[in-house]
């Protein structure tokens, strides 16, 4: 689903000083991507997993962290169901 947003695209290069300036950038890039990361009041979604490097951003108190070349940042969608 996160793939239609990027015209088939999953990796990309961003220019961010932040964590957060990094995801807002992305959607900018990928407006249609925001649909399914952020809900109506500009959070997160739940069922949306990003992680920083190798650590699951859920954790994080704040997003306001500083990003050094090379830093990865992967988006995925949840799925669940039996």
């Amino acid at each position: 689903m996160l793939k239609s947003c990027t015209g088939g695209r999953t990796r990309f290069e961003l220019a961010a000083t932040t964590l957060d300036e990094g995801l807002a950038r992305l959607v900018a890039e990928h407006p249609t991507l925001g649909v399914h990361l952020y809900d109506e009041s500009g959070a997160l979604r739940r069922h949306v997993l990003i992680y920083y490097n190798d650590e699951n951003i859920a954790w994080l108190d704040r997003l306001d962290l500083p990003v050094q070349p090379g830093d990865r940042l992967t988006v995925l969608q949840a799925v669940s169901g039996g």
